[in-house]
């Protein structure tokens, strides 16, 4: 057999596998090694099983993802998410949707703090909703800006997800955290949008709160000062080339703590707990890392990205579209596979093909992002979705599926955007980094 045949044999399985719910890191190493296997020999097999782990391990880029795990633990514990809410919640009074787009502005903070999006999505579940309930909140409201909130978790630094595709496709870590900046703020702006819309729309679904005093506002500002200090230091001395993101993800640790046990937030039980739950997160993003390396390995072995560049170019098909087909594909998968995994297995193969239609690795970096956003709260099987209604299970998954698609079309208007204008995503890395 080729080493196409092989590979295109590979993806099936893998598919397979994933769809028969094997676990992603165990159906990745099942068909990286396999695949490795049929087409060097066991010799070679078992050499790449041997030293992936390790040298996946010891990449110090990877080092950023416990570390800001840890930090975003520490504020969900300590309360310094819910201080983001509470002032958000008073500054927005008096504005249609006021709730929403507090929750929606909350989130994309602590997203950016955190760098997750389905911890973001939790936590914001078990601060905001009650709230917006108490305020008289549809369900469907309530959850539809959560989950739209929670997803920005991933595309504002320190998102995870440009870290692990920075590892995966060799590419700068503070380049994709800036490039990853401006798209963020228009997708928060999009998702403001939308919620403002449905509260004009179905004013009875979203109750205006009483506007706050002048004083009240003042005082709101105050409260999550703490937290933004965190963040300034952190994604500030990024950008502005203090530290590495490393350093940056390593003082928001000590920052975070610090911060909790001066204020009386953090305790020594609350800490072990917060950095066990740390490790066993970042255990399981590792193993899904290195099945996913030995899985690129054989990709790559097989020649597959390349014949499909070859075939694309030899249909005489133009680079935006071959780019909406990409899109189209990811959207699709996004039906049925987690966001990590969906980027693990797809970026060896994608991104050789559209770096051969002349787009920048950096650009396809967000809208994979992006794309992945959408998956994570598109129904039928968006895992913010699930994780709001682990987190409230009296809200039938119904009811959040309705609130949510309204906001689909915020990142698809985000994603037309960016092909439009590429600038939008590359100005800021280029004009930080040259």
């Amino acid at each position: 057999m080729s080493p196409p045949v092989i590979g295109a044999f590979g993806v099936l399985a893998l598919f397979v596998l994933l769809f028969g719910r094997v676990p992603v890191w165990a159906s990745l190493i099942v068909v990286g090694f396999l695949g490795n296997l049929a087409l060097s020999g066991w010799d070679s097999a078992f050499a790449l099983l041997g030293t992936t782990p390790f040298d996946t391990a010891s990449l110090y880029t990877l080092s950023v993802i416990p570390l800001f795990i840890i930090t975003g633990g520490v504020a969900s514990t300590t309360g310094l998410s819910a201080d983001l809410f509470k002032a958000a919640r008073v500054l927005l009074s008096g504005v249609k949707g006021g709730l929403s787009i507090a929750t929606i502005c909350a989130s994309a903070c602590f997203g950016a703090v955190c760098g997750s999006s389905i911890a973001t999505a939790a936590t914001m579940t078990r601060i905001s909703l009650a709230e917006m309930r108490k305020a008289g909140y549809a369900d469907s409201v309530a959850t539809g800006s959560i989950a739209a909130g929670g997803s920005l978790g991933i595309l504002f630094p320190p998102s995870i997800i440009l870290v692990i595709y920075a590892a995966i496709a060799e590419q700068s870590v503070p380049k994709l955290f800036a490039a990853g900046l401006l798209p963020g703020l228009i997708l928060t702006l999009l998702y403001i949008v939308v919620a403002m819309v449905g509260a004009h729309r179905r004013p009875e679904d979203s109750p205006m709160a009483p506007p706050a005093t002048a004083r009240d506002r003042v005082r709101a500002l105050a409260g999550p000062w703490q937290f933004l200090s965190l963040f300034g230091v952190t994604i500030g001395g990024i950008y502005a080339g203090i530290f590495s993101p490393t350093e940056a993800a390593a003082i928001g640790v000590m920052g975070a703590i610090l911060l909790g046990v001066v204020g009386g937030r953090l305790g020594l039980g609350g800490l072990l707990k917060t950095v066990s739950g740390a490790v066993k997160t970042s255990c399981s993003l590792f193993a899904i890392i290195i099945g996913a390396n030995l899985f690129s390995y054989f990709i790559v072995q097989t020649q597959v990205p390349t014949l499909l560049a070859d075939a694309a170019r030899a249909l005489s098909l133009p680079g935006l579209v071959v780019m909406a087909l990409v899109i189209v594909a990811y959207i699709i998968m996004g039906c049925f596979l987690e966001g990590i995994g969906m980027i693990l297995i797809t970026v060896p193969v994608f991104l050789p093909l559209v770096k051969s239609f002349g787009y920048d690795p950096v650009w396809f970096a967000i809208i994979v992002v992006i794309v992945v956003e959408v998956g994570l709260i598109h129904p039928p099987v968006g895992m913010n979705l699930f994780v709001i209604q682990a987190q409230a299970p009296d809200v039938k998954i119904g009811s959040i599926y309705r609130g949510i698609l309204p906001y689909l079309v915020a990142p698809l208007i985000l994603i037309l955007l960016l092909l439009a204008f590429p600038g939008i995503a590359l100005w800021l890395p280029k004009a930080l980094y040259g």
